[in-house]
């Protein structure tokens, strides 16, 4: 395994005990290239041809306040596998927030838990006043990798490839680009919304295959909400308004503190794809806060009604109880424990005729961060694969694989100390089967203090990694992961050369 490293980037951060700042969330500093993984166990399957990248959070200078998860800058790691090999790299997204801060040689923004007047320059984003980091969702669109900040700052762009980064996406909008644009490869189109303290409050856009901005209409609530996530459908985009959010009278103090506001519904937006406000088909359900969605569908139900399907993950406490025994830290740990918030795999269905809206839980299990084949994006899909966590904790200890179908469920639990990160399916070549396929994930073993490439049967999930390569060094975890064929790339990026061609 041949290491190659780049120039330090600067950093002034001193080890800490803090939570997130220590353990399997320790920040990694150093960008790294290997040609080829040393394989460990088992060989890496010749039926799979892409590229992996793995988002995750890297604070490289000390806090100016109280750190949260959510702070890091951004560092993103890839796989590339091909013909039975793989190679790795990582780098840090070259934010106008990371270098600005690398000629400060210090911390210029406060973060989510500390309070206003904190950061040294204004900031960005919903929220005002924090750093654009790009260090929350990573997708790929148009033969570029976007890595996107949940509280909408720009869309950054990163080649795939080398991860170098491209700067921001020309088409983004002046409230930015929230976490979790959604792409249809059938079309080449990438879906995407923001939302903002001014009304109307959210927006919603459409990017073609070239990466031109060619759709942009209001999504207008009654004040400033926190959605976090997406889901389309052949004709549709789904867009929510969720009684999660700010309270009003502290946001009139800049103090941003979410609340769940009793007796307001569950509400969704049901919009045609290139459509305008008025177009809005609005479905009101229980009230909960959803971060995350499966995959949603059009279908004809059996009484011969148009429905719309979604799935994803409902939360029965979305304001958790504090975690009194992690002191200070006991409202930031809740809030990101599932099992303090309580996820589950949940569906709603959408009558097009009736406006109606019927809910079903699909599992009692508590879950989150799933995914599903992306053959099936659109489509009626039948297995989810999700993440399980450590209670207490945002740590991934294993893998869960839903059939909503029968109901019947395949676990894996991952030994004490060694946590995963998001794991795309990735389809095998010429499967005939939607569970035909793999999860790719890196893991984080604290007992070794090493991290490693680990490649999954995602239709014998227990069985545990059928293949596992030595990463140069133990990677910090974070939130998202993505997948992208090497087919999918070639194809996007003639695509664009021939768009701009013409």
């Amino acid at each position: 395994m041949q290491v190659t490293r780049q120039p330090p980037v600067r950093t002034s951060l001193e080890p800490s005990n803090h939570p997130y700042l220590s353990g399997p969330w320790t920040p990694v500093h150093e960008e790294t290239e290997v040609d080829e993984l040393e394989v460990i166990e088992g060989a890496i399957p010749e039926d799979i041809d892409g590229i992996y990248l793995r988002n995750t959070e890297n604070p490289v200078h000390q806090p100016l306040g109280r750190y949260h998860p959510f702070d890091g800058d951004a560092m993103i790691h890839q796989v590339r596998i091909s013909g039975g090999r793989a190679s790795y790299r990582n780098r840090f997204v070259r934010t106008h927030c990371f270098e600005a801060e690398q000629i400060a040689g210090q911390s210029l923004w406060g973060g989510l838990m500390d309070p206003p007047g904190t950061s040294k320059r204004p900031g960005f984003g919903a929220h005002g006043g924090l750093k654009d980091t790009g260090s929350t969702d990573i997708i790929v669109h148009a033969g570029v990798a976007l890595a996107t900040f949940y509280q909408c700052g720009e869309a950054w762009q990163v080649d795939p490839v080398t991860l170098e980064t491209l700067g921001k996406a020309p088409w983004g909008p002046l409230d930015g680009v929230s976490a979790h644009p959604k792409v249809d490869e059938s079309t080449g189109e990438c879906m995407f919304f923001n939302y903002s303290k001014h009304a109307p409050f959210m927006h919603y856009g459409v990017v073609d295959r070239g990466g031109k901005l060619v759709h942009y209409t209001p999504i207008p609530l009654s004040g400033p909400r926190l959605p976090h996530d997406m889901a389309i459908t052949r004709n549709f985009s789904i867009l929510n308004d969720m009684p999660l959010y700010w309270d009003a009278e502290l946001l009139k103090r800049d103090i941003h503190a979410a609340r769940i506001h009793e007796g307001e519904p569950t509400r969704f937006a049901l919009i045609p794809r290139h459509g305008e406000p008025g177009d809005i088909r609005w479905f009101e359900a229980s009230p909960t806060y959803v971060l995350h969605w499966t995959n949603a569908w059009e279908e004809t139900a059996p009484d011969g009604s148009d429905q719309v399907v979604l799935e994803g993950y409902y939360q029965d406490k979305p304001m958790p109880d504090p975690i009194e025994e992690a002191g200070e830290y006991s409202h930031m740990m809740a809030y990101v424990d599932e099992h303090s918030f309580q996820s589950r795999l949940h569906r709603w269905r959408f009558n097009l005729d009736t406006g109606e809206c019927r809910e079903e839980r699909l599992s009692d299990r508590i879950a989150e961060f799933g995914t599903i084949n992306p053959d099936y994006l659109m489509r009626p899909s039948r297995y989810v694969w999700s993440t399980t966590t450590r209670p207490g904790w945002f740590l991934f200890n294993g893998y869960v694989r839903h059939d909503t179908q029968t109901g019947e469920e395949e676990v894996f639990t991952l030994p004490d100390g060694v946590y995963a990160s998001e794991s795309p399916m990735v389809p095998r070549k010429g499967a005939q089967r939607e569970d035909d396929g793999y999860l790719v994930t890196f893991l984080i073993d604290e007992n070794s203090g090493t991290s490693e490439l680990a490649i999954l049967d995602a239709a014998d999930i227990a069985r545990g990694p059928i293949a596992r390569a030595r990463l140069p060094h133990k990677t910090s975890s974070g939130v998202h992961a993505t997948w992208v064929e090497n087919a999918q790339l070639e194809s996007d990026l003639a695509a664009r050369r021939a768009q701009f061609a013409a």
